[in-house]
């Protein structure tokens, strides 16, 4: 495995929402362990469950049943940092107080978080544009600004919410490219949500594919594709086409049943 010991342990873990209709199990019984430095990528129907197992990762959501247990190595960082589908970079901040944003409330001194947000800004290819303000940006420059936010602020775990599902085809493969490299610096424990199994073959060292509601694991598949990894490359492997097509008979399955749910409805 390129990963070393437990980072996240998710035992037994299920969540239950009570509404006005009745309860809905939204996760059914999650066991998990991630790795330390692994990139972890998550793939479902869509109302699987996939958003709220990271919001509880988060501390966003609290689980019915069950503990995650998150593994710390320094308390003086944080535990998690989440980037999301919206970009979510304050529009009255220049892209260096956005990036040095998690920094200055940590009490970081200014000096040194404008050098660590200036070393991600560089990264992330944004030096001409480390003070100007997210109106003077594209869609994809946003969120690669989000990226860089959440690796300066140094967490212990890297929590992604399809951060590029709203990108058009081109920035989205230019901002994976740029997420490989960063993550290959730092190796930093990531779980990232895509509907994707193209985008989770090129991330992700495993890919764990969830069942339809409720959501539970139906299997994950180890990514045995090389790093540091390309592309545009590892899409011509005869690999690549046979880990495609292992996710996608796993998950076409749950995807029917979810159309077959709606049907019933």
């Amino acid at each position: 495995m390129p990963y070393g010991s437990d980072s996240i342990i998710i035992r037994n873990v299920s969540k239950e929402f009570h509404t006005r209709t009745g309860k809905i199990t939204a996760l059914h019984n999650i066991n998990l362990t991630i790795g330390q430095g692994e990139f972890f990528c998550i793939v479902g129907p869509s109302g699987c469950g996939k958003t709220t197992l990271l919001r509880i990762l988060a501390g966003l959501e609290t689980a019915s049943e069950g503990d995650v247990i998150v593994k710390t190595t320094d308390a003086n960082r944080p535990v998690n940092s989440m980037v999301f589908q919206e970009q979510s970079v304050f529009p009255w901040m220049t892209v260096m107080e956005n990036v040095s944003y998690g920094l200055r409330i940590r009490g970081i001194r200014k000096k040194l978080r404008e050098e660590i947000a200036e070393r991600y800004i560089r990264m992330i290819g944004l030096s001409k544009f480390a003070h100007s303000y997210p109106c003077q940006l594209s869609g994809g420059m946003k969120q690669r600004v989000s990226v860089a936010r959440a690796f300066a602020n140094d967490p212990e775990i890297l929590l992604m919410d399809e951060p590029f599902g709203a990108l058009d085809e081109q920035n989205r493969i230019i901002l994976q490219q740029e997420l490989l490299r960063i993550w290959e610096l730092t190796r930093k424990t990531t779980v990232f949500i895509t509907h994707s199994i193209d985008e989770a073959l090129c991330l992700g060292d495993r890919v764990m594919v969830m069942t339809a509601h409720p959501g539970a694991i139906k299997t994950i598949i180890d990514v045995d594709l090389p790093r540091p990894r390309d592309i545009a490359t590892i899409r011509t492997s005869t690999r690549y086409n046979e880990l495609y097509q292992t996710i996608w008979y796993n998950l076409r399955d749950e995807v029917m049943k979810v159309k077959a749910q709606e049907l019933n409805e």
